[in-house]
């Protein structure tokens, strides 16, 4: 069977390569037919439940996860429901109509809307497409370590983390493309930790809300694979506040002529603010995960909202 993902290309960043004296690599997955990097895993997911017989696609996503769920469901020809909280924006939401899904808004937080997905699901064929924790996700996911590792050669991959489905495809990808010594360096933005948080306690933890700005970060609980690997590889868990995170999207946008979400901004943001954590290499791997939840009028929101 095709895959759903494309194969994305990995560029440098010459700006920042010479501002830090690194060469910096861009694995560009915003270029997904979906926007982001989610077609990958999502897309597996659903290739993988239409072949069991699924008639029907259910994913309760506050965006990005339900927009590539969509995607899927009409490249293969399934129903898809998207269960969105009331917080999803009118923009994301009509994007996600415009696939053709059925969206359903419901509840004031994720965890409602995915309460009612659940529900949806007790209906035969219909299939519970999470946002980012399931094996099928993160094996998926790993596909864009499996193309980077013939396309460039890295000492560090750094990456956002909102409930993990990413970070897991990451290092499921390192490993079994013989990059098992390749550290990780994990990003979250302040008010929506949850990883570092599960780090610091040495067990799950779930946040009380999310306070931060990067939205798709927001996985009060992130996924027990994901705190699993904590343990099994070299994981630098970093922290980084929404203004960098909106600056980094920013200067992206001049830089690179791509717009991204404050979602994917943190982990740019290493590489803008030159953080301390990048000292040790020279050759970093930036995933662009991209994001669909930003456009030109929501950066000079957010520029005027930070004062940057």
């Amino acid at each position: 069977m095709t895959s759903l993902h494309i194969s994305t290309p990995i560029l440098r960043h010459d700006a920042l390569s010479a501002a830090l004296g690194k060469d910096v690599l861009l694995k560009m997955e915003n270029l997904q037919p979906s926007g982001s990097f989610k077609l990958r895993g999502i897309g597996r997911m659903c290739e993988r439940a239409a072949a069991r017989g699924a008639s029907r696609f259910v994913c309760p996503s506050g965006g990005n996860a339900g927009f590539a769920a969509a995607v899927a469901g009409k490249a293969l020809g399934v129903r898809t429901t998207i269960v969105v909280p009331e917080t999803t924006p009118e923009s994301v939401r009509q994007r996600i109509r415009d696939i053709g899904a059925e969206l359903l808004v419901h509840g004031s937080v994720w965890d409602e809307a995915n309460d009612h997905a659940l529900r949806l699901c007790e209906a035969p064929g219909a299939m519970y497409i999470p946002p980012f924790d399931h094996a099928d996700i993160w094996d998926g996911n790993a596909t864009m370590i499996d193309e980077a590792a013939g396309q460039a050669d890295f000492d560090v991959v750094v990456c956002s983390v909102g409930g993990g489905g990413l970070m897991s495809g990451v290092l499921q990808g390192l490993q079994r493309n013989g990059l098992g010594h390749v550290p990780l360096i994990a990003v979250e933005t302040e008010g929506a930790a949850s990883l570092h948080a599960a780090i610091k306690a040495g067990e799950l933890v779930t946040l009380p809300a999310i306070t931060s700005i990067a939205g798709t970060l927001g996985a009060r609980r992130v996924a027990r694979e994901a705190l699993d690997w904590t343990r099994r590889h070299e994981v630098r868990s970093v922290l980084v506040s929404d203004a960098r995170a909106v600056a980094a999207c920013r200067r992206f946008a001049d830089d690179m002529r791509t717009l991204v979400e404050p979602a994917c901004g943190a982990a740019l943001a290493v590489g803008y603010d030159a953080l301390a954590v990048l000292q040790d290499f020279s050759r970093p791997l930036f995933i662009v995960c991209g994001g669909i939840g930003v456009d030109l009028a929501k950066l000079e929101d957010w520029k005027v909202r930070f004062e940057l």
